[in-house]
């Protein structure tokens, strides 16, 4: 981290008196905030409480990725932004308001989408990742990259009622480093088996929980102050409100040798390869041509009951037992969120009825309102 200033002005003396009144913090430990550079993938639920308490707590350079921008239903969860930043870019509006909060820090922000083109070199720089994605090929990324260029990767995850944290990558005096994500999760779930927070959702308060606890984290880990969770994960969950410690093992088969196609690893974009697809257009000109056609939506009951494109609600996980409900005698196309469960769902019933006129609209409902209705609602 370089060479320590012990130097505060009487600004920062006075924003920072109550770390300094505490025996165990200090000037010290204020001084390792002060020189530390941490790097925060994603600005979503997870992120907006670790970068508002970083900011506060005087980390003296914080870096933010995310390239996505702010939409309604972010706000249940998503604090650092405000109804008026609907529409606008996540990164841009998260320094803005963390320089409000503590002027006297350095935030920068990244906008590129993290792949492995850029991963590595971006964490270079830092001294330690804060992992706040909802995305598995995004997860094994930020923790393959930290493992090759030997940086801490604090991590965190939230789903509905449940939350989770550890460090991983954790470097000790002898130069050895701790368990890192793969040892804990050495391969990723089937595709389409582990909903994401946008499918399956999360309770609002969530996130703000476990991603305070992922700023102590990583506070600890800057500072020395304390135990950080090396080894360990911590599990939380808030309708019981009961937590456990697990142990993390370490695994010599883990070992990391260079960035991969992380969307292929993690089933993500294999899901609809030799999947027929149909694009939102073409949907529309079909749909335009009165031609017959069947519409299929494989999401859950209350996603249909928000917005809908019209057709026949069959959840994913009834596809099975409604084959009988697919008709053979014309276009049948399947949608979902994002158009991962609808290729999904196709090549069950291909497989299943042997048929060749079904198709996945690529990129869900997400592209039917980028493409087609620019103000249909879908979340």
């Amino acid at each position: 981290m370089g060479k320590l200033d012990l130097d505060f002005s009487s600004e920062e003396r006075a924003r920072y008196s109550r770390h300094f009144l505490i025996p165990e913090f200090g000037e010290e430990s204020q001084v390792k905030l002060k020189g530390a550079r941490v790097l925060v993938v994603g600005a979503g639920g997870l992120g907006s409480p670790a970068l508002l308490y970083l900011a506060a707590a005087g980390v003296g350079y914080i870096g933010i990725v995310d390239f996505d921008r702010v939409e309604d239903s972010n706000l249940q969860r998503q604090v650092l932004f405000t109804t008026s930043d609907i529409g606008q870019g996540k990164a841009e509006k998260a320094r803005d308001r963390l320089l409000q909060l503590n002027p006297l820090i350095h935030v920068e922000i990244h906008t590129d989408r993290l792949d492995s083109t850029n991963a590595r070199e971006l964490i270079r720089q830092y001294d330690v990742v804060a992992d706040g994605t909802d995305n598995f090929p995004t997860r094994y990324l930020v923790n393959d990259a930290c493992v090759l260029e030997g940086k801490v990767n604090v991590y965190a995850s939230v789903f509905q009622f449940e939350g989770q944290v550890s460090v991983f990558n954790y470097g000790f005096s002898d130069g050895s480093r701790g368990p890192n994500y793969r040892d804990m999760f050495p391969e990723p779930p089937p595709p389409g088996s582990v909903p994401s927070c946008a499918e399956g959702g999360v309770l609002g308060v969530l996130p703000g929980i476990i991603g305070s606890m992922q700023a102590l984290e990583i506070i600890k880990v800057i500072t020395g102050v304390g135990e950080p969770l090396v080894g360990r994960m911590f599990l939380f969950d808030a309708v019981s409100f009961q937590t456990r410690i697990i142990k993390v093992p370490s695994r010599a088969e883990s070992r990391i040798e260079g960035l991969i196609d992380y969307e292929l690893f993690c089933g993500s974009s294999s899901v609809a390869i030799g999947v027929p697809g149909i694009g939102a257009r073409e949907l529309q000109g079909l749909l335009a041509s009165n031609e017959p056609i069947q519409l299929i939506d494989v999401r859950e009951p209350h996603e249909h009951a928000q917005a809908s494109i019209g057709g026949n609600l069959i959840p994913l996980g009834t596809v099975d037992a409604n084959s009988h409900r697919v008709l053979r005698d014309r276009k049948v196309v399947v949608y979902c969120r994002s158009g991962r469960r609808s290729a999904q769902a196709v090549r069950q019933w291909i497989q299943q009825l042997d048929a060749e006129n079904l198709f996945s609209l690529e990129g869900g409902l997400l592209s039917w309102r980028d493409e087609v209705d620019p103000q249909f609602p879908v979340y």
